[in-house]
């Protein structure tokens, strides 16, 4: 780590060090709540303070560990916390020992409305509705979740098997915590050069709202610095479950920048500030570009900042810009 920090820049000063696929939820009750990717792969840790930048030195604890056989075993990655239907639910991914890349989504659920202190319990892999016949038969991960005009959404990354595997972006609707109420409806496939680097993935959705459009960032590409972020965006009042609702962006907007030494930024969730005024943008990157052997097995992807500007069409804007003041300092 101390190699690391050698590194940091005034743009790319981790937030939280070695915690990639990032996710912060901003509840009623005042508290920030972070959760993430361990580099060990083994459990799921949760944080919470009052505001963005105590994340860093609050206390973390560990809420759930992985199993020592079979279903939830292996690579536990990108949990997610949301409170929905008057509940606290996490999901994240994970595959068996016996077969590490069989990953599938699974879920957990709070029995107290405090998620630091009750118990949660595991409600084992997420449900599809009945008639879906193809939904979590294959590696899926990265569900997120997000409300809009009273029905939650479920969106998720999950591989088609042809020739080389795929993986696609699909989205349904919720009929509770833990299963979904529709089939799915592919939103997204790696349709240009750079979703296709390394290998053909969108992944890692996230979803932002504002002025009556919804705009979901997804990840694309290799988990190296070829990893980038891809925008759809669609009207509020459209029909969510409809792709021709959809736009996506041509170019990416967020991608590797040499010279602020921001390496394969991804994988991101959006908040508000603590006065509510600003979006802001949460995302993993490492401050270098060479890895030695497999993106996965190195720890140094750090989650970091990003305060959302808005363009005169009512876009968002992601620029990494120098961090400064006490808001984002340790």
């Amino acid at each position: 780590m101390e190699k690391d920090k050698k590194l940091w820049t005034k743009y790319n000063k981790p937030l939280i060090e070695q915690r990639a696929d990032p996710y912060v939820y901003k509840h009623t009750d005042g508290y920030y709540y972070f959760t993430g990717s361990v580099p060990q792969y083994d459990r799921i840790i949760l944080r919470r303070s009052n505001t963005i930048s105590g994340l860093a030195e609050a206390e973390e604890i560990t809420i759930w560990k992985k199993h020592e056989s079979g279903e939830m075993s292996a690579h536990i990655w990108a949990p997610e916390i949301h409170y929905i239907f008057g509940k606290w639910y996490i999901y994240f991914a994970a595959g068996e020992k016996e077969d590490v890349w069989k990953i599938r989504p699974y879920v957990l659920e709070c029995e107290g409305q405090d998620p630091t202190q009750a118990a949660w319990v595991e409600k084992g892999k997420m449900q599809c509705a009945a008639e879906d016949e193809y939904s979590f038969r294959a590696f899926s991960l990265d569900a997120t979740v997000f409300e809009n005009k009273g029905e939650y959404y479920y969106v998720w990354a999950e591989k088609v098997s042809v020739g080389k595997q795929i993986s696609n972006l699909y989205i349904a609707k919720m009929e509770s915590g833990i299963k979904l109420s529709t089939i799915q409806v592919l939103l997204t496939t790696p349709d240009y050069d750079w979703e296709r680097v390394d290998f053909w993935v969108n992944e890692g959705p996230g979803v932002l709202k504002r002025d009556g459009k919804l705009f979901l960032t997804f990840s694309a590409s290799g988990t190296g610095a070829c990893y980038c972020v891809g925008l759809l965006y669609a009207d509020e009042d459209s029909d969510l479950l409809d792709p021709l609702s959809w736009t996506k962006l041509r170019n990416p907007v967020l991608v590797t920048d040499e010279k602020k030494r921001v390496f394969g930024p991804g994988h991101n969730c959006f908040t508000k500030s603590e006065d509510n005024q600003k979006d802001l943008m949460i995302y993993h990157a490492r401050p270098y570009e060479e890895i030695q052997g497999d993106p996965l097995s190195d720890p140094n992807r750090h989650a970091m900042i990003l305060e959302v500007k808005w363009g005169k069409s009512g876009f968002p804007i992601f620029e990494i810009e120098e961090q400064k003041g006490e808001e984002y300092e340790k």
